[in-house]
């Protein structure tokens, strides 16, 4: 993926990292957030990770491929991230910044189609963050990131066929969650409907 380079100028360096720059820089900023839940925490982490690529190319050593070995370097920050942080619950943030649900603009009253697409795609992601971190990643990296299996496999430093496998038993497990939710869902509202 990277080593020492012997050859080339820095011009043609620089050029490749502000091209890689401008190409992955928001991808990398939306994977960041999704991550770890805090705009400005992800702004700073893709900062630090093209700031440490920069560092990395100026003392002569050459990327193959930019769009792998950013992630790779994001991810590495992304794990330092969490290593660091200790665990709040979220009544107790909410408590100690003194917010209330009327701060959460989806909680006021929008159309049922609405606020029906926005449930949904939130569920969708709230059952993504209850999979094993193992299925979390690869499917992160596959379906929000848009990075193919071969590129996962540089990034997680397994085979392709592992990341492969485990891109379909994450999706198995995600479908599963998600029909369970279904069903839990319907037999609420029908309970709801019952008691009317």
């Amino acid at each position: 993926m990277a080593g020492p380079d012997t050859t080339g100028s820095l011009g043609s360096h620089e050029e490749r990292f502000l091209k890689a720059f401008e190409e992955y820089s928001d991808a990398l900023f939306r994977h960041a957030s999704l991550r770890i839940s805090d705009r400005e925490r992800a702004i700073d982490l893709v900062h630090d990770t093209f700031t440490k690529v920069w560092s990395y190319v100026r003392n002569g050593h050459e990327i193959e491929q930019y769009r792998p070995f950013l992630y790779k370097v994001l991810n590495n920050l992304i794990i330092d991230e969490y290593r660091k942080q200790r665990e709040q619950s979220l009544d107790a943030l909410l408590e100690q910044e003194g917010v209330s649900e009327a701060s959460f603009p989806e909680l006021t009253e929008h159309s049922a189609e609405a606020l029906a697409a926005t449930l949904d795609g939130k569920q969708a992601f709230a059952l993504v963050a209850t999979l094993p971190d193992v299925y979390r990643e690869v499917l992160v990296l596959r379906f929000v990131d848009g990075l193919g299996p071969k590129e996962i496999s540089v990034l997680v430093e397994e085979s392709e066929n592992v990341v492969s496998v485990r891109i379909h038993r994450g999706l198995k497990l995600l479908r599963d969650l998600i029909e369970k939710n279904t069903t839990e869902r319907e037999e609420n509202r029908v309970i709801k409907q019952k008691k009317k």
